[in-house]
């Protein structure tokens, strides 16, 4: 689909770096940001864009409004499913001519694939740090928007719902991989077999959420968390959470493996041979993210 002069992807998805973070803002409030294709697309770059860059050392998701996203909003074909994760069941196929669509094996894998997954891959591949700021609802896609990054701050009525049970749906976006990793598989399948929402006090209790501030506090610990990031040595943070995001599905050996090669690989770094210095001069260090 292609987003209207007033929904362009620009406007929609807000970006600025500031002091070393990349804010990357949902602004489609009135849709309580639910993700449109070009959306994603614009995501999806701006995190690899993120990666690259090395003026940026962390970044920042969050959204406007009352709602963080409301999951995916695929509105070029059929009628989306409010609040699910990829609205597939409406979407895949092609037109009969009498209104309804006829499914095509494949599509919605397909959909699926090129869709949800790749953004939830690109922010868990995102080089940089990445802090969520969940200013709202999280549901569906965008619950797992919020779960795939690496430290998540939730304001006091923030609220997390796998609402794709209530639609006769099942979970998209990496769920069934993210969830089980975060809070074990028992309470996985509860969340996801109930569908109930999660109050952000609950989600920080087992384990979903960081830290739950005051809605007005928000942004502010957003930034405090961000610029720390952004203000630490760049390249080992990134081998760092390349190493957690793959430990679960290693065995020992693979795991040690990884390890030694990060570390040869880390300390080729003028960060790492800078944290070493300062340590022997003691000394705070000075990185500079290279």
């Amino acid at each position: 689909m292609t987003s209207s002069p007033e929904e362009s992807p620009e406007s929609v998805v807000r970006h600025a770096t500031d002091n070393g973070v990349a804010w990357i803002t949902l602004n489609r409030p009135a849709a309580m940001n639910a993700i449109t294709p070009d959306q994603r697309e614009r995501l999806i770059s701006l995190f690899d864009d993120a990666s690259a860059d090395p003026a940026v050392g962390a970044v920042v998701l969050t959204a406007t409004g009352k709602g963080f996203c409301a999951g995916a909003d695929l509105r070029g074909g059929g009628r989306p499913t409010p609040g699910t994760g990829t609205s597939a069941g409406a979407s895949a196929g092609t037109d009969t001519g009498t209104g309804e669509q006829e499914r095509v094996a494949g599509d919605v894998a397909r959909l699926i694939r090129r869709g949800a997954q790749r953004l939830i891959a690109a922010v868990l591949d995102c080089e940089k740090p990445v802090v969520a700021a969940v200013n709202g609802t999280a549901a569906g896609l965008g619950a797992h928007l919020a779960f795939a990054c690496d430290l998540v701050l939730a304001a006091e009525s923030a609220r997390f719902i796998e609402v794709f049970v209530r639609r006769g749906l099942v979970p998209d976006g990496g769920g069934a991989y993210l969830l089980p990793r975060l809070v074990g598989p028992q309470r996985a399948k509860e969340l996801m077999f109930f569908g109930d929402a999660l109050s952000a006090a609950e989600a920080e209790r087992i384990g979903l959420v960081n830290r739950v501030v005051p809605d007005g506090d928000l942004a502010g610990t957003a930034r405090e968390w961000a610029e720390r990031l952004a203000g630490g040595p760049t390249r080992a943070i990134a081998l760092t959470k390349q190493l957690v995001n793959e430990s679960l599905g290693a065995d020992r050996a693979a795991a040690f493996a990884a390890e030694a090669a990060a570390q040869e690989i880390n300390m080729t770094t003028a960060d790492a041979r800078e944290g070493v210095r300062a340590f022997t001069e003691r000394r705070a260090p000075r990185y500079r993210g290279r």
